[in-house]
């Protein structure tokens, strides 16, 4: 491949809008997120743009474009789609070399997948009918709490008490937290009660799949410290975060952007090697003059002899036996 070729991946999720841009050999030279309300093609196109500027690119040194996510059908200029699971299982096992099972917990759904030791989806299970364990959940219930969603994490790490919230719909689960704090909880233990909630969750789904280690965890929730911890806790063994756990997908996209374009750069080479192949060198046929013949020049030859009309075209022009026994 040539010097500007990069591949992109774009994962156009439910709350918000990944890119990333690999250069030839693989390697990341920009990803983005971009956060949003809901489902945006301007928010993807965003990310598209931020990730080329950081590159240094422009779209048309991008030789290749993979989509994945909720929106991966609403975004133009990409070669071939992918879903979801296959792109997060393929971004996170690259990201966490081994890792045979990522949970994978975004703003809308969460997904646990086993993969095997290529990076290939083996089984999944995953939860996309309700807010139950999902950032959704965190959100509505950071509201109740009347904290920041970004500070939730840090405040349920602060827990003193262990508290439960039995409810798995988040409007169940949200009258349980005004009721615990109406008793006079403080809010960091209420905080833990949440991420326990959606601990036990994605404990439901991890059931459905089995465990397998080493287990990696992807989505916007990876980065809340607290829910890390909690699951781990559930699931009773370590959880790998790698960094940037929200690019995961848009990363296994832009892999498979990648392998598609090595595969089209090869089959253009064996073409052109099978071109030249079967063009004839002139003069490599023709028969090698004998020793004693045109001077003993071995780089002389002899002309083929000519046959059908051009024989008897030959035959007529030069003169006849007839002729030479006159002479």
């Amino acid at each position: 491949m040539g010097m500007n070729r990069h591949v992109m991946g774009v994962d156009l999720g439910s709350t918000t809008a990944k890119a990333v841009i690999l250069d030839e050999h693989g390697r990341i030279v920009a990803r983005e997120v971009v956060q949003m309300g809901a489902v945006s093609g301007d928010a993807m196109m965003d990310a598209k743009r931020r990730a080329l500027a950081d590159a240094g690119l422009t779209e048309a040194q991008i030789a290749n474009t993979v989509a994945t996510g909720y929106g991966r059908r609403m975004i133009d200029g990409a070669s071939k789609s992918y879903t979801e699971i296959t792109c997060h299982a393929r971004g996170a096992a690259h990201m966490v070399p081994g890792v045979r099972l990522v949970i994978d917990i975004g703003g809308q759904d969460s997904k646990v997948i086993a993969v095997t030791s290529d990076g290939l989806v083996e089984t999944f299970a995953m939860n996309d009918r309700c807010a139950g364990g999902t950032g959704k959940f965190l959100e509505t219930l950071a509201r109740s709490l009347e904290v920041p969603l970004e500070d939730m994490g840090a405040m349920a790490l602060q827990a003193q008490a262990e508290l439960a919230i039995s409810s798995i719909c988040a409007t169940f689960a949200e009258t349980e937290v005004i009721s615990l704090l109406a008793e006079g909880s403080s809010k960091p233990d209420v905080a833990a009660a949440v991420h326990g909630s959606v601990a036990r969750r994605t404990l439901g789904l991890v059931s459905r799949v089995g465990l397998r280690k080493p287990i990696a965890m992807t989505g916007g929730v990876a980065r809340n410290a607290a829910a890390v911890r909690a699951i781990a806790k559930e699931l009773g063994t370590e959880i790998t975060v790698p960094p940037d756990p929200q690019i995961a997908g848009a990363l296994g996209a832009a892999l498979f952007a990648l392998d598609a374009l090595r595969v089209a750069d090869q089959e253009s080479e064996q073409a052109e090697e099978d071109r030249l192949s079967a063009v004839a060198i002139p003069g490599s046929d023709a028969p090698k003059c004998r020793p004693g013949g045109a001077g003993d020049d071995p780089s002389a030859t002899i002309a083929p002899r000519a046959t059908g009309p051009l024989a008897r075209f030959i035959g007529r022009s030069g003169p006849s036996r007839r002729e030479e026994r006159k002479k």
